[in-house]
């Protein structure tokens, strides 16, 4: 809701859309509109968060008294703390400024941009406390490259087509092959499948650097034994930006005790 002046319309329609976006509902309600039957819109279970430079329009009286028989919290984001608003709301969200930016005073400048970063920095903290996490986001992100982003699981991208591995009893030589087929990262399994180390092509250079006889060395004595991991229901965002720690080329998707997934051994980025 606003008053006070026009152009804080738009601002206060603005301070929805993060509230929105991240899963808390919300709507902008103009003041005269309230006054002439939008009330309808809000709930005993709702919270007003009210926009005004002076916190005394001739709105805000009949607007504050309705809302406090309905028995719903008032938290305004204000410029003067004596104003009828700020002394009958239940927490404050101080905004004043000095001066606008504007050379005369006049045009809502500073005060607009305090309130947008109080309405950010509110919504935030919302989320903050409902426990708002990025997969909560794909269900209301359904299009565009942001949903795609938060929809997208490793199980989508995931490189699944008899994926080669490695058993544990195996040697560098029979490693070689493999590592050049995908691109330097193979699985070493033992025979029930569970992943007990990952060879790159990094351990190989290794091994070739510091001793000649490397072809005939067991996998087991120049693989990682602490391979980085994805589950196939990991958000693919979230799993590439974890591939972001120098080194990493690869993640081994795995299912329940550290078993290869039955469809796929690694998602490459």
């Amino acid at each position: 809701m606003l008053w006070d002046r026009p152009e804080w319309q738009h601002r206060a329609q603005d301070r929805r859309d993060p509230h929105v976006d991240t899963g808390t509902p919300a709507v902008f309600l103009h003041p005269v509109e309230a006054l002439h039957g939008d009330l309808g819109t809000v709930g005993r279970d709702d919270v007003a968060t009210l926009v005004s430079t002076s916190g005394d329009a001739s709105e805000a009286g009949a607007l504050i008294d309705y809302l406090t028989r309905l028995g719903v919290p008032i938290v305004p984001m204000v410029g003067s703390a004596r104003s009828q608003l700020a002394e009958r709301a239940l927490v404050v969200l101080y905004c004043s400024v000095e001066d606008e930016a504007c050379p005369m005073d006049l045009a809502p400048t500073s005060s607009t941009t305090t309130a947008l970063a109080m309405g950010d920095a509110l919504a935030i903290a919302v989320l903050q406390i409902e426990g708002f996490q990025p997969e909560d986001s794909a269900p209301l992100h359904p299009r565009g490259s942001l949903g795609r982003k938060l929809s997208i699981r490793v199980a989508d991208i995931m490189i699944s087509e008899a994926y080669p591995r490695v058993d544990l009893d195996a040697t560098m030589k029979d490693a070689i092959v493999p590592l050049a087929e995908m691109r330097g990262a193979v699985p070493i399994v033992d025979e029930d499948r569970p992943i007990v180390g990952v060879i790159t092509a990094g351990d190989l250079t290794r091994l070739m650097e510091h001793d000649p006889g490397f072809l005939d060395k067991p996998v087991a004595g120049g693989m990682t034994r602490s391979p980085k991991t994805a589950t196939g229901e990991e958000l693919g965002s979230a799993a590439v930006s974890r591939m972001e720690d120098p080194g990493v080329m690869a993640f081994l998707v795995i299912g329940g005790e550290r078993r290869l997934s039955e469809s796929c051994a690694s998602m490459i980025r």
